[in-house]
């Protein structure tokens, strides 16, 4: 209970640690994003756009291969019920929701302080890192848990969390700096 409690804490230390000690954070300064940052964004974009297309395609493979509909229309179509439907197939498919409204939950957050984090004139290094590192991380994630290892799973999530925590205390960092 004391790690669950402490890991958020842990993992925001981590991240500050690196801005002040690696990424140089200065005061904060509003401009356009640099050329770097806009890059940054254009790769991770097309990393989570990847991200999704693959938890998509699975899922969809998934239904396929175990006869399994999305809505009750479908499912009356087939002239079969979820009922009959295979428990592994069923424990497949809740794999597969579970991943995706993961990696929906936290890119909401993700988008909503690279945004703001862009505009706030991080050094070229520390926004390369953040928004590549978490894309990066979430295709991590999306693969351990598709395959099944926890362990890696846990240390994606712990990563592309470390990315967002190290965008919002760089901000405060920028604030008080």
């Amino acid at each position: 209970m004391a790690i669950v409690i402490a890991y958020p804490f842990a993992v925001l230390l981590i991240g500050v640690g690196l801005n002040l000690f690696v990424f140089d954070v200065s005061p904060l300064i509003v401009a356009l994003p640099s050329d770097e940052t806009v890059w940054a964004f254009v790769i991770a974009s097309v990393l989570l756009v990847i991200n999704h297309t693959w938890l998509m395609t699975t899922t969809e493979l998934t239904r396929v291969r175990y006869k399994l509909h999305a809505t009750p229309e479908e499912w009356a179509a087939s002239g079969t019920n979820r009922r009959d439907a295979q428990s592994e197939g069923l424990v497949e498919l809740e794999r597969r929701h579970n991943a995706h409204r993961n990696t929906t939950e936290n890119v909401v957050y993700f988008i909503f302080l690279a945004f703001i984090f862009a505009f706030a004139s991080p050094t070229t290094l520390a926004a390369q890192v953040w928004i590549i590192g978490f894309a990066l991380a979430r295709l991590g994630y999306t693969y351990s848990y598709l395959a099944g290892r926890d362990g890696a799973r846990g240390l994606f999530m712990s990563l592309s969390l470390l990315a967002m925590y190290a965008m919002a205390s760089y901000l405060v960092i920028s604030l008080v700096a």
